[in-house]
């Protein structure tokens, strides 16, 4: 039988995750370097301000900021309420309005494990064509981009784009820890890989004279080549721990040809 680690050991690994000694959280936390080790070695109970305060400076995840709570003896803090929830109404309502908003360009939303809870027209445009078994819920942004079946053999800097993905996911794993990110991981990390005809130079443009100001998506639709730089975008300071893990992006024409074809698209 396994032992629930507690709730020092817990803090004492976010820190050490982190790389900040004791004396430095101590700081931060207008705390002592003393407690702080009494509370890793369990001589010392934290309160739950405690708990909280130091989960605040280690940048703690809000999933993890409650086992840190429950391992302390303590209820949760932050309530995981469904999206379908009545008491989700006008966050669903904000998001579509969002989604909606930014058409005819392409917009989704995830949650922590990239499976898209919403998309607009821009999305649903860029999906056409797809085999059937990879648009069945839920649905999932990495593994819909890189499946070989999917999108990658329509992305024309398919080895750049890949390794921002990946890159991307290695960072929120660091974060979080997260065992069923690093599920998705291994799955979409492992896809055999055909680059195919990918451009020429690292960050080429689809027009001569584009400069980038991001590492574009190069995707090929309908017999052109559509050009997007990323945002994401998150909730501050949530309360929540299925709003803290939602994350908005956006995919804004990186040059004259692609808002234009987007536009006369009628979406």
């Amino acid at each position: 039988m396994t032992s629930t680690p507690s709730v020092g050991a817990l803090l004492r690994t976010w820190r050490e995750r982190r790389g900040i000694s004791q004396l430095e959280l101590a700081g931060r936390a207008d705390s002592s370097s003393r407690h702080i080790s009494f509370i890793e070695t369990g001589r010392s109970r934290p309160s739950k301000e405690m708990v909280l305060r130091l989960a605040d400076h280690l940048d703690v995840p809000v999933r993890e900021r409650n086992t840190l709570l429950l391992a302390a003896g303590y209820a949760p803090h932050y309530a995981q309420t469904p999206l379908d929830d009545p008491s989700m109404g006008t966050l669903r309502e904000g998001l579509e309005r969002l989604l909606t908003g930014y058409e005819p360009y392409p917009a989704l939303v995830v949650d922590a494990v990239y499976d898209v809870v919403a998309a607009n027209r821009g999305i649903a445009m860029l999906l056409d064509g797809l085999p059937e078994h990879l648009l069945l819920p839920p649905l999932n942004a990495m593994r819909i981009t890189l499946h070989p079946q999917g999108l990658a053999p329509r992305i024309r800097n398919l080895g750049e784009w890949r390794g921002h993905l990946l890159a991307q996911m290695e960072r929120q794993i660091a974060l979080s820890r997260s065992e069923p990110l690093r599920a998705l991981y291994e799955e979409v990390s492992g896809y055999p890989v055909d680059t195919g005809p990918q451009l020429a130079e690292p960050g080429a443009g689809a027009a001569e004279g584009v400069a980038y100001i991001a590492l574009p998506l190069l995707i090929e639709h309908e017999g052109h080549l559509l050009s997007f730089v990323s945002s994401i975008a998150t909730f501050n300071t949530p309360m929540d721990v299925t709003v803290a893990e939602l994350a908005v992006e956006t995919l804004l024409p990186a040059d004259a040809a692609t808002a234009k074809f987007l536009h006369s698209a009628g979406l």
